[in-house]
């Protein structure tokens, strides 16, 4: 099968522009660190992983529908355009479609993706991604980061070595915390 990465990396990067393209080369690290020990097709996770976001990004994002349901839709039409087979593509939108879920009763492609994007959420780069997006309101982005860091924890993370990372990027978080609360006197 001729999986044209060239395309795919810049139709990633013209519509999710840096943020999502190195989005997607840390979930890629991530992967190979937590996929290690693990027997996967690498070609299914690494177009899975450019495309999972596409709905999104730029042109293809459509306020007040969910970005997981239209990056399926976006990605199907870019896998059948290009001829991709049917066991491929449904292989690749297995992933698309349970990159937010936590059921371990999935492919070992779709839970690489899925506790590589929960992770990439934790740790110092998960609070700076949300900090990010609410610049002006500190207190808002505290309480998200919070929120979804619980969430994740609660059920979100599947493989052992993952949930060591996991760990490791929760302690990161916590002096985070405690440290922003401290140098704020808790006004932020």
């Amino acid at each position: 099968m001729n999986i044209n990465r060239e395309e795919i990396i810049q139709l990633t990067e013209t519509q999710g522009k840096d943020w999502g393209i190195n989005h997607v080369r840390r979930l890629l690290a991530l992967i190979d660190i937590i996929g290690e020990d693990q027997d996967y097709d690498r070609d299914v996770v690494w177009v899975a992983t450019h495309l999972h976001d596409w709905g999104a990004y730029g042109e293809w994002k459509q306020p007040g529908v969910d970005h997981v349901e239209r990056s399926l839709v976006v990605a199907g039409d870019y896998l059948k355009d290009h001829d991709y087979p049917e066991d491929f593509t449904a292989h690749v939108m297995e992933c698309i479609g349970t990159h937010h879920s936590g059921d371990p009763n999935r492919s070992i492609e779709a839970i690489l993706l899925s506790d590589a994007d929960a992770l990439d959420f934790l740790g110092v780069i998960g609070v700076m991604r949300i900090f990010s997006k609410n610049p002006k309101e500190m207190r808002k982005a505290y309480d998200d980061i919070k929120k979804r860091k619980e969430k994740l924890l609660a059920g979100g993370i599947v493989l052992d070595r993952s949930k060591e990372i996991a760990a490791e990027r929760v302690q990161q978080m916590e002096w985070l915390f405690t440290t922003l609360e401290e140098n704020s006197a808790g006004f932020f």
